[in-house]
């Protein structure tokens, strides 16, 4: 019964504290220090304090800000305007033709960004003028642009895996190397729908492009490679062995730098923009990671989250239906918090469920991830959904009905990666170790 009442008044701290418009972190502070102080006999302060300096000193911590810098730097390059002038002369003759550029420039800018806003921002400045200017659908143009820009919380290098493997404990360049194979599948399937509305809808109409020689192609294939090269170094001094995620974040933002030096995008006004953005969403992230800790040490003491556990436990629920009510679980939170803030909130009750049922950690990363990716497009607090409207002038609700698809086949890749387990796992099973 204690447990029933500890439920009732962190929910309500929480929500009260959510809808006075109090941030996050802070929230999530302020629920922890009413669970020590009403639970246990232990000095707030103190522990408050130690908690906070524990989860903001780690250098695992160190990989997300430098990610984010690099992102940072990547926006202010005309790197976007390159990815469409590369990709376009092989994705036109595809059925679906270059809103193909949605998908593979959101996918291949999120392997360098780690963030979906960044990647449906700088994607989208390119494509939507391109693609509308070529008569190509408008809700096919934005509801492929809102599906893809969410890989960015999964292909490496992602915020999303960054806060997940901390707060769970799980090693990032394992989480990193999960999400790949994912990350790409799903891209794919974007693509296969793209391509099957193509062939079948009778308002696919879209001007005709010009024929290219292959030579003209691959000459036009030299604007992306920067942007490969950048990827290839980043990821490829991990997965040799080279470097940790921290250490290739900090080889990214230098190839980053070197990249907007010889784009001629950098200068001082430009660096400090990149700086004070990196540091600015940096601080939003580690403060939510902050919150989340000491709610964690709280939630500890009073033993609600084994009393959760215990309790599903006690359900005999399969694995199957555990993963089903952590699906619909993500899916409602997802209305209401975005991705990071949904992984760090849940987690301290969620683990322990997990690990009781034997859930490998690092696919269940990659679950959640996918997951959390759908509370991009869902009202009333999808992110993506925001931008968009931002970008675009359209109405909330049309933009949600473009997205409805992409949010359909990622329910899908959630079955994908129940029945096919493998493929998030077998890449870091087969990881190359490097240093710890």
């Amino acid at each position: 019964m204690t447990e029933l009442y500890a439920i009732v008044l962190f929910l309500v701290v929480l929500f009260f504290l959510l809808g006075t418009g109090v941030w996050v972190g802070l929230a999530l502070m302020g629920v922890a220090w009413v669970g020590i102080e009403l639970f246990t006999t232990r000095p707030v302060g103190d522990a408050m304090v130690t908690t906070i300096w524990a989860s903001s000193s780690s250098w695992t911590l160190t990989a997300l800000p430098l990610f984010i810098w690099m992102g940072e730097i990547l926006f202010r390059t005309r790197l976007s305007e390159d990815m469409f002038k590369g990709l376009s002369p092989w994705l036109a003759k595809l059925p679906g033709g270059l809103v193909h550029t949605n998908i593979v420039g959101c996918t291949v800018f999120a392997a360098v960004s780690g963030s979906s806003a960044a990647t449906l921002t700088t994607v989208g400045k390119m494509s939507i003028p391109e693609l509308r200017a070529r008569n190509y659908p408008e809700k096919m143009i934005i509801g492929t642009l809102a599906g893809a820009a969410t890989l960015g919380l999964m292909i490496p290098p992602s915020l999303a895996l960054i806060v997940y493997g901390v707060t769970v404990n799980e090693s990032i360049t394992k989480l990193f190397f999960a999400g790949v194979l994912p990350g790409l599948f799903l891209a794919l399937m974007f693509m296969a729908y793209v391509a099957f509305v193509s062939l079948t809808s009778k308002n696919w109409n879209p001007t005709v492009e010009r024929n290219m020689s292959f030579a003209d192609k691959l000459r036009n294939s030299r604007f992306l490679l920067p942007v490969f090269a950048l990827i290839s170094v980043v990821i490829g001094s991990m997965y040799l062995g080279f470097a940790t995620a921290t250490e290739a974040a900090a080889i990214g933002v230098i190839g980053a730098l070197v990249l907007a030096l010889l784009q001629g995008s950098l200068n001082w006004g430009s660096f400090q923009q990149s700086l004070m953005g990196a540091m600015r969403t940096s601080a939003m992230i580690a403060l939510i990671l902050a919150g989340a800790a000491f709610l964690k040490l709280s939630m500890g003491f009073t033993g609600l989250p084994r009393a959760l556990a215990d309790g599903i436990a006690g359900m005999e629920l399969s694995r199957f239906e555990l993963l089903m009510a952590l699906l619909v679980f993500y899916i409602v939170l997802g209305m209401f918090l975005d991705g990071i803030s949904s992984v760090v909130l849940t987690m301290a009750v969620v683990e322990p469920m997990v690990r009781d049922a034997s859930i490998d950690l690092i696919w269940f990363g990659i679950f959640v991830v996918v997951v959390v990716e759908m509370a991009q497009i869902t009202p009333p607090i999808g992110f993506n959904l925001f931008v968009l409207q931002g970008m675009t002038d359209h109405e909330m609700g049309y933009i949600t009905k473009a997205a409805l698809p992409m949010f359909a086949i990622m329910v899908v890749m959630v079955f994908v990666l129940i029945f096919f387990p493998d493929i998030a796992t077998w890449l870091p099973d087969n990881l190359r170790q490097g240093p710890s």
